[in-house]
């Protein structure tokens, strides 16, 4: 779980939920990293990690290139072209990102990995991922689909966290490339960082009227 709010995951979730928002794409996110990271932990694939680690950093440039690019639209719809795009696939995009992205956590499993069963430890690993990721993925798809509705407060919510998406995409991909060690900032800029997103969703959830008070109070005569 403590991987689960690492800021690569959360800029990468909700990135891609801004162009792509279902619920399910923290799910498949965490499926594929999970996936990597047993692997890895079992002896198998180190190698084809080694050689595509660059692809996460370049994968959160994308990704910050293409909310900037929404920030800028006045149109709160999808881009087509990005859905059919590599980094709209968050099965995949976990798959790399655990390739390209080993925090402190990560390597943890890998070094108890020789203390006990890897499938095991991979399984429970990827578990605690699925409750943080799945989680974030449900809000994050959930506060695109209220913004695409009108809602204010969600589109106010949308708007924010795009220019925050942009920041850590491009802070995150670039030190990513540069080769800087960003893990002893993971931890204390991932827990604050999950919990400044969370609040700013849940806000916008309960800044949003209820379908049925909206329809009620548009359909009822005026006195």
């Amino acid at each position: 779980m403590r991987h689960g709010t690492d800021p690569d995951h959360l800029t990468a979730i909700d990135g891609l939920s801004r162009f792509r928002p279902r619920a399910a794409n923290g799910l498949y996110f965490a499926l594929g990293h999970g996936l990597v990271v047993t692997l890895l932990a079992a002896g198998i694939g180190q190698i084809v990690s080694d050689r595509v680690a660059f692809l996460g950093s370049w994968m959160l440039i994308f990704i910050g290139l293409v909310n900037l690019v929404k920030l800028f639209q006045k149109s709160a719809q999808p881009l087509e072209k990005v859905k059919r795009s590599i980094i709209s696939q968050p099965f995949l995009l976990g798959m790399l990102f655990a390739g390209g992205f080993e925090t402190a956590s990560q390597f943890s499993v890998l070094i108890l990995a020789g203390e006990t069963n890897p499938w095991v430890l991979g399984a429970v690993f990827t578990g605690g991922m699925i409750v943080v990721d799945g989680f974030d993925g449900y809000l994050a798809a959930s506060t695109q689909k209220l913004a695409l509705t009108g809602e204010t407060s969600a589109r106010k919510a949308s708007q924010a966290l795009g220019i925050l998406v942009v920041l850590l995409s491009f802070g995150l991909g670039g030190a990513g490339l540069l080769g800087m060690d960003s893990n002893r900032f993971a931890l204390p800029m991932g827990l604050t960082l999950f919990a400044v997103v969370i609040s700013i969703r849940f806000w916008a959830r309960s800044e949003a009227r209820p379908p049925l008070l909206t329809s009620a109070l548009t359909n009822s005569p005026i006195e």
